[in-house]
């Protein structure tokens, strides 16, 4: 690897280059060996068909340029490395050379699974080295077998040699010849260095295959080794963890040792260690997963399955490729799949619902459904398959199977993706026809059936099916409380649905209206609050179905009840009742309708999931009511009780609905405030008038509660500021309400106040608007202002250039209009 330049900075094309100049370096080291030269020719006869495939690699890089891959083949670029230093360092080879094949065996394993999704002809190339590579083996023949004793001189002298650092880029040049009794008692009491330097040793007799069972047995190196990781952060605990994976390799006895709970908590710690301890520990764990023990045992160590599942989810693919197997060797035992799932890690628990015993898919289902799930699990399990296994499980015959489905079921529903996944797999009809059952032994079925059709009912996919709606409605009276909360749920979802007006009529056709009204006056809060919520829904389609007795319920509702949102919604669908009823507006009128509105909304909403906006609307449309300009008495009626204050209120809502509603109320009162305030003024004619009660538009006495007058109740500065905003929606309404004060006896005054509250630019504004009701209204707004001369100098020539461009550009009904105003304003002759 190049000194100069770091990992990180290079491409992925240098990376390759590097690796196959590298490895063609090992192999001329290999071929060039002095000592077990059988061996290394064999060996490098493997290497050398290395780089021809690495080729193909790095000319396919825009492919293979990921950062699973990147990392898999910098890893085998550090084992490279490695193999070098270790080929040209040591003085007796002997069989070491096993250890370097089996170690860019391993390697070449990263590689092949990194690019396993990627280059099938790749992965058939490498993954053959990676085979013959992790076979190596050779006989003893080949290498002369040493003993202990001959290995590791009795002197206490040093020489100097190269040993290999795993960290590739640093190699000590210091090696202790050591005695074998020293490196027991170095393992034992020795300090910070000399324990170290003891692994070492060790690691060394390991790798030449010099160790004997009866000598580790005698000194307990395993349990000294198991006793110092951990306790002693100075000394790499990496390598601590890598003669544990010699000694596992070669000796049984030592692997039985690592078995205990004991050995295997202290091992699972070191999961949550740095990365190449973590890597070791995690390549140590696998080892030992071949003994029954250690995988009946190793789920229990608490938190080793989630230290297992964060590591398969990190980024050192060396780590997470060992996880990965491992974790698919404990998912053999059901609990462990269930820690998995617990921690995040589904793959297990579907594979066992698609393909486990009868029990075991229960077990799932069960365990499925007691998790607390986010947002995130519910959308793995839904992209990992969950669902259709589970469905098929609530299609059996047996009714725990059916049960512990439905629980899972609901759970995975709370997904608007799994939602429609649910609707897909046909569960619907089988849920309904569960809810029509009477036989006894599947009753206890319906609640969770019937609560998975409410989440079901969310989605507007459900609109396929007509019938559903009307299923739901004829199970209403036949079901319990608990059943009919969901069954009301649900209809009220589909009843929300944009595009659910032809559901919608199908059920009132149906008689839902007449059915939902018994329930008006149940004593569960839910139920009632649901058919409420649905009544207004079907109410808006169809207010003409709504009978006397109806209104009756729902005005008794409004008054005495203390839940909030069933009062909102008994008043949402009195709003729904149109204005020309006049019985019905009689019997608003007698029930004092008004005055409850006006506490309702100066109370506001404070324990309600209801917004305030829908309150807002619901008020404001039903007041609409109760300002019929054809009605005086009515009107009077209603601005003594307050309700001018609150119409101006509701000018600030944050509901155009509200906005426009209230805008329209405004305006049908004023129509009559010209007419009022000439009463009024003729009846006092004796009093002369105070300065406070003129109105400088209609130039008599005005008063909010008996003249209506939009001046004095102080609602033209909300209404220009709505013009002014970029809601257009409500500008005819708004525009609606101004003309009133421009009619032809007090067209001046009401021009000069309107200028004088800057309303001319809101006007212009307007203009702009996609309403051809609202571009009309401003117009003739504009007109009459215009007529007066200090007004066409001070706004004519913007008010021009905005003329000009709605001529092009707007709808050609306008024209008479624009061209009208243009010549008022002297400046522009408008031509067809």
């Amino acid at each position: 690897m190049r000194k100069g330049k770091n990992m990180e900075n290079r491409s992925f094309s240098e990376v390759v280059s590097e690796i196959i100049a590298s490895i063609d370096e090992l192999v001329s080291l290999s071929r060039n060996s002095e000592s077990e030269k059988e061996m290394f020719i064999e060996l490098a006869l493997v290497l050398e068909r290395i780089p021809p495939v690495f080729c193909d690699l790095r000319d396919d890089y825009k492919v293979m340029d990921t950062p699973l891959i990147r990392k898999a083949v910098e890893s085998l670029e550090k084992e490279i490395v490695r193999a070098k230093c270790l080929i040209k360092v040591r003085n007796e080879k002997r069989r070491h050379v096993e250890a370097i094949a089996h170690d860019l065996g391993r390697s070449l394993g990263l590689v092949l699974f990194a690019t396993v999704e990627v280059s099938t002809q790749f992965k058939m190339k490498i993954g053959e080295l990676h085979k013959e590579l992790m076979n190596m083996k050779f006989n003893e023949s080949c290498s002369p077998t040493s003993t202990l004793t001959s290995t590791w001189t009795s002197t206490s002298s040093r020489t100097t040699e190269f040993v290999c650092d795993l960290r590739v880029e640093e190699i000590e040049e210091e090696r202790i010849s050591i005695n074998v009794c020293d490196i027991a008692l170095h393992l034992k009491y020795g300090n910070d260095d000399e324990f170290k330097l003891a692994v070492v040793g060790l690691k060394e007799l390991m790798q030449s295959k010099n160790v004997d069972d009866g000598w580790l047995n005698e000194e307990g190196i395993v349990s000294i080794l198991l006793k110092r990781l951990g306790s002693n952060k100075s000394v790499d605990q990496s390598i601590i963890i890598q003669v544990l994976r010699y000694l596992v390799w070669n000796s049984p006895a030592s692997k039985e040792m690592m078995a205990d709970m004991g050995p295997l908590s202290t091992l699972v710690k070191s999961l949550a260690g740095e990365e190449e301890e973590r890597r070791e520990a995690v390549g140590l764990l696998l080892d030992l997963c071949d003994l029954v023990n250690v995988r009946r045992r190793l789920g229990r160590v608490q938190g080793c399955i989630v230290m297992l599942v964060a590591i398969l989810k990190g980024d050192d693919p060396i780590a997470s490729y060992d996880a990965r197997k491992l974790l698919d060797v404990l998912s053999g035992n059901t609990q462990n799949v269930l820690y998995m799932a617990e921690a995040d890690y589904f793959r297990p628990m579907v594979q066992l619902l698609k393909e486990g015993s009868d029990m075991n898919k229960i077990l799932m289902a069960t365990g499925l459904s007691r998790m607390v799930q986010t947002e995130q699990s519910r959308a793995s399990l839904g992209e990992e398959g969950a669902i259709e296994p589970v469905v098929q499980m609530f299609r059996t015959e047996k009714l725990e199977a059916k049960l512990s489905a439905l629980n899972a079921l609901h759970s995975l529903s709370g997904l608007k993706e799994n939602v429609q996944r649910l609707i897909n797999s046909g569960i619907v009809n089988s849920l309904l026809q569960l809810l029509f059952s009477v036989t006894s032994v599947l009753m206890t079925l319906r609640e969770p059936a019937a609560a998975i059709l409410a989440r079901i009912a969310e989605s507007e996919l459900i609109l396929v099916n007509h019938d559903m709606a009307l299923q739901m409605l004829s199970l209403l009276n036949l079901s319990s409380p608990v059943i009919q909360n969901y069954l009301l749920q649900a209809l009220n979802s589909i009843a929300a649905h944009p595009s659910g007006l032809e559901v919608r009529k199908k059920m009132v056709d149906s008689g839902a209206i007449q059915l939902l009204c018994p329930f008006l006056m149940e004593n569960n809060t839910k139920i009632k609050n649901g058919a409420l919520k649905l009544l207004y829904s079907l109410s808006k389609d169809a207010p003409e179905e709504l009978e006397e007795s109806h209104i009756s319920v729902i005005l008794s509702i409004i008054s005495s009840t203390n839940c909030e949102s069933e009062r909102v919604f008994a008043v949402g669908i009195l709003s729904n009742v149109p204005a020309t009823q006049k019985k019905i507006t009689d019997m608003l009128r007698k029930a004092n309708l008004v005055p409850i509105l006006i506490s309702i909304m100066n109370t506001g909403l404070a324990n309600s999931d209801i917004s305030t906006s829908f309150l807002s609307e619901s008020v404001a449309a039903l007041l609409v009511r109760f300002t019929n300009p054809f009605d005086r008495k009515l009107q009077l009626h209603s601005a003594e009780q307050g309700v001018i204050p609150l119409l101006v209120k509701l000018l600030s809502s944050a509901s155009t609905i509200a906005q426009k509603n209230a805008a329209t109320s405004l305006a049908q009162l004023s129509q009559n405030s010209l007419s009022l305030s000439k009463a009024k003024s003729s009846r006092w004619l004796c009093v002369p008038p105070s300065k406070d009660s003129l109105c400088e538009v209609h130039g008599r006495q005005c008063f909010t509660k008996s003249t209506f007058c939009l001046v004095k109740a102080n609602a033209i500065p909300p209404m220009i500021q709505i013009l002014e905003g970029g809601e257009r929606d409500v500008d005819e309404a708004v525009l609606g309400a101004l003309t009133t004060l421009l009619e032809d006896e007090i067209c001046d005054n009401g021009s000069k106040y309107l200028v004088k509250m800057s309303g001319v630019q809101g006007f212009l504004k307007a203009l702009g608007s996609c309403h051809i009701g609202a571009q009309q209204k401003a117009l003739w707004i504009l007109e009459r202002i215009f007529r007066i001369e200090e007004h066409r100098i001070k706004y004519g020539e913007t008010t021009w250039s905005v003329l000009v461009d709605l001529a092009h550009k707007g709808d050609s009904s306008l024209k008479p209009a624009i061209a009208k105003l243009l010549v008022r304003l002297e400046l522009f002759q408008f031509q067809d």
